[in-house]
């Protein structure tokens, strides 16, 4: 089995010989370079609540770059409390401009009045290929028929859902904001009518009758935040199969050597997987090609 000081050299290695990825206002930023690995979830500025390792974003590259990260796609933590969704854009745009490993990935949040206005300026005025979601902040259920209409308007832009599922565990969260992960109960009946909708799951522990059922939903996908164990990512990977499975971080929240190690260590994945897991699958995806 693979030393973990082995695998991190290894990861550190292909970044070294990795082209850079384009910046976001290329209209290839979101489709990964030949080598170098894509990380499809990482937040940019401060988490609400306390103060991270790497939450200033260029120590946050750093890492990325360190450990052979060249495309990482970036939401903002600001989106999560803020009601100026707008201006959480904006910024979060111009941020990513400072970096060319940073694609931004914009939020709505679908209990506000002005959404839609914000989801058009996503696309429209900033380009965008992907939108983050995030309905237990925002106070909304799967079946409200706004996340109806958010999946129907992303679908006919060609672009992707990001639904995080969770952003942080229920038995550390602060005690007057008590936030469960959201239920994602209705989402196979609801993709049912959105047969060209594709969405990612980000944040998701993957067990229980639950997942069966997801396995099946057309246009659905996985990251690996918080998959468990080390066997965990390999098992995700046959049952929903590899071409399902992204790699993502959650970093700065989390620390993104973890999701790193869990990809390799279990030494069940050959190459072809480990490929579409850290770059392939996220290119077709941003694509639209998968």
């Amino acid at each position: 089995m693979m030393k973990r000081r082995d695998m991190l050299g290894l990861v550190a290695a292909a970044g070294a010989s990795a082209s850079h990825a384009p910046s976001h206002g290329d209209s290839t930023a979101t489709v990964p370079p030949k080598t170098g690995i894509v990380d499809t979830n990482i937040n940019l500025f401060h988490w609400p609540f306390r103060r991270l390792p790497l939450d200033e974003t260029r120590s946050l590259v750093t890492k990325l770059r360190s450990l052979g990260i060249t495309c990482a796609w970036a939401g903002s933590f600001e989106a999560l409390l803020h009601r100026d969704i707008s201006a959480v854009n904006d910024r979060l745009v111009a941020e990513c401009d400072r970096f060319d490993v940073l694609t931004p990935v914009g939020s709505v949040n679908l209990s506000l009045p002005d959404w839609e206005e914000d989801l058009m300026r996503c696309l429209d005025v900033h380009g965008m290929k992907m939108i983050r979601v995030h309905p237990n902040y925002h106070g909304y259920q799967l079946d409200d028929t706004r996340f109806d209409s958010l999946l129907t308007q992303i679908a006919a832009a060609g672009c992707v859902v990001q639904l995080a599922v969770a952003m942080e565990d229920t038995r550390t969260q602060h005690e007057r904001i008590q936030v469960a992960d959201v239920d994602l109960t209705p989402l196979p009946d609801i993709m049912s009518r959105h047969r060209s909708a594709r969405v990612q799951l980000l944040n998701y522990r993957p067990r229980g009758p639950l997942l069966e059922e997801l396995k099946g939903v057309h246009g659905l996908y996985f990251d690996t935040a918080r998959v468990e164990g080390t066997d965990g990512v390999p098992s995700l990977a046959g049952l929903v199969t590899s071409d399902r499975v992204l790699l993502g971080t959650h970093a700065p929240f989390l620390i993104p050597e973890a999701a790193l190690i869990r990809v390799h260590e279990s030494n069940r994945l050959d190459s072809e997987a480990l490929k579409r897991i850290y770059c392939t699958n996220a290119g077709r995806l941003a694509s639209g090609q998968a």
